[in-house]
């Protein structure tokens, strides 16, 4: 479903939600209302890709939830489809794609309930193909935003690049749903960014830093610090 103006695709997929029987991709060319995780203004400018994936699925909320890593490795795999490689491909916990060490895509879940479990999922996705927000827009010690364009010099329409998406996200859907999450688990930890090294995991006015150990079988990122693990379901990750 491609239209030329909303506010943010994933609202607009909890508006299309009651009225689909099945799985729906919503792309816009221009949203007027974008935002990232914890409410942020997400930067829109035509060209880039704003679509939401609507799904009506039936396990528990949590374990629905472990469909950002298989969103997140969808998009490694379209990326790497229109780039033609995947030199400089990485995946940041819980729900960014860098690219030469750059943010180029996000990931952005939001549910609606029915009672104990979820009647629709939105699974956001923001891709900068040809432009990117300017560094000084860009909290502190966040990384430096990228585009597609600006750092391979392939250009990509959104449409396009949602053909690659919606197959590519197909893929995983079908290892998740036949298979669990063991091998989306595999497959993230594979291309993880900084992996063993020292990272820092904020959470409210907790921070926390210590050696970026593996993801546990809930999707949580573990901590080593001082000898221990600590495994966390919910921070922001700054390198």
């Amino acid at each position: 479903m491609l239209l030329p103006t909303v506010d943010s695709t994933n609202a607009e997929a909890f508006r299309r939600a009651p009225h689909l029987v099945g799985p729906c991709w919503i792309l816009a060319g221009a949203q007027t209302a974008g935002r990232g995780r914890r409410a942020r203004a997400w930067s829109s400018p035509v060209g880039n890709f704003y679509g939401t994936l609507v799904l009506k699925p039936s396990e528990p909320p949590a374990v629905v939830a472990l469909r950002s890593f298989a969103a997140a490795l969808a998009l490694r795999d379209a990326l790497a489809t229109v780039t033609r490689t995947e030199a400089g491909l990485a995946l940041k916990w819980p729900n960014d794609v860098l690219l030469n060490g750059g943010k180029v895509a996000g990931i952005l879940l939001e549910s609606q309930s029915a009672g104990q479990g979820v009647s629709a999922l939105a699974i956001g996705i923001g891709v900068n193909l040809i432009g990117h927000p300017d560094p000084s827009m860009v909290e502190p010690g966040a990384l430096r935003p990228v585009s597609v364009l600006s750092e391979t010099g392939v250009r990509v329409t959104p449409e396009t690049f949602l053909s690659h998406l919606a197959m590519a996200y197909a893929h995983w859907e079908e290892v998740f749903v036949s298979q669990g999450f063991a091998p989306l688990r595999t497959a993230w930890l594979a291309h993880a960014a900084r992996i063993g090294e020292k990272i820092i995991a904020r959470t409210g006015n907790d921070t926390r830093e210590g050696i970026f150990e593996t993801i546990d079988l809930a999707g949580n990122l573990v901590l080593r610090q001082d000898g221990q693990t600590r495994a966390i379901p919910a921070a922001e990750v700054f390198f």
